[in-house]
């Protein structure tokens, strides 16, 4: 579980890396994650890493050497360079754990923002870290490109995720999507822009439940691994927004804050 918890944590802090907050600007990643997740613990708002937990362990299903395993897991990415590369990582995990037999990534046709990621940037990231000087960096990249070509890992992006459209549109507007989301046993929702788009980018009060705020969008059980760039954010407690104000008044948009946010569909409860 702790193993778990971890790879979400640094998937999720992998999202400060955005070119769209840093304008090009020196951004890499000179420490370790890991190390560093300690530290950011009391930066991260709303941690709902247990029900991920609990998801991936109530949707295992026997496999035909009699373990269980999730049977799909589906990221909507983000960012390319580095949060990428904390992606693949934490995809990886989830199949060598077996906590999932297949991941499905999904990518935009082109960039919304900046650095959002494409098929071009998802399969170049992939063939450099196989080409890295680093045994285990090369090995991953191998490993990754073998998940590839067996259909453990697929890739794919819909126009839907640069049309705009808020997410509770979906079923609506891309039935075919919503409808690949239903088969994932878990969605997990990268950065900011998915975020907004979740909950319509409306100006929520800070206490609105998560649930509300994505207005009936609800495929699969999701969850949101998300540093906050923008002015909305649901789901803190009473008081918690503005004790958070007058320590730091840029806390909505200043990337030192996340948030890991959770919902399950009420048939499946």
């Amino acid at each position: 579980m702790g193993k778990v918890r971890g790879q979400s944590k640094v998937s999720l802090w992998g999202n400060k890396c955005d070119l769209s907050i840093s304008a090009g600007q020196d951004n890499s990643q000179k420490t370790s994650p890991i190390d560093s997740l300690n530290s950011l613990q009391s930066f991260i708002l709303v941690d709902d890493s247990n029900m991920v937990w609990l998801t991936l362990n109530s949707s295992r299903r026997l496999e035909g050497t009699g373990k269980k395993t999730a049977d799909r897991v589906d990221i909507v990415l983000d960012n390319a360079g580095f949060e990428l590369v904390t992606d693949l990582v934490l995809a990886d995990f989830l199949v060598s754990s077996g906590l999932a037999r297949q991941i499905h990534f999904h990518g935009k046709c082109f960039p919304w923002f900046v650095s959002d990621v494409t098929a071009k940037d998802f399969q170049w990231t992939i063939r450099q870290t196989m080409a890295a000087n680093h045994k285990w960096m090369c090995k991953s990249g191998f490993r990754w490109q073998s998940y590839l070509k067996e259909g453990v890992w697929c890739y794919h992006d819909h126009p839907f995720w640069t049309q705009p459209h808020e997410f509770c549109d979906m079923a609506a507007d891309a039935p075919d999507l919503y409808a690949t989301l239903q088969e994932a046993d878990l969605v997990l929702f990268k950065g900011d822009l998915n975020y907004r788009k979740l909950t319509g980018d409306r100006d929520w009060g800070h206490t609105v439940d998560f649930c509300a705020a994505l207005r009936g969008f609800e495929p699969a059980p999701l969850c949101s691994l998300r540093t906050l760039k923008a002015n909305i954010q649901v789901g803190l407690q009473p008081g918690q927004a503005e004790k958070l104000t007058s320590q730091d008044p840029s806390w909505m948009t200043n990337g030192n804050y996340a948030v890991i946010q959770f919902h399950i569909p009420k048939l499946e409860q």
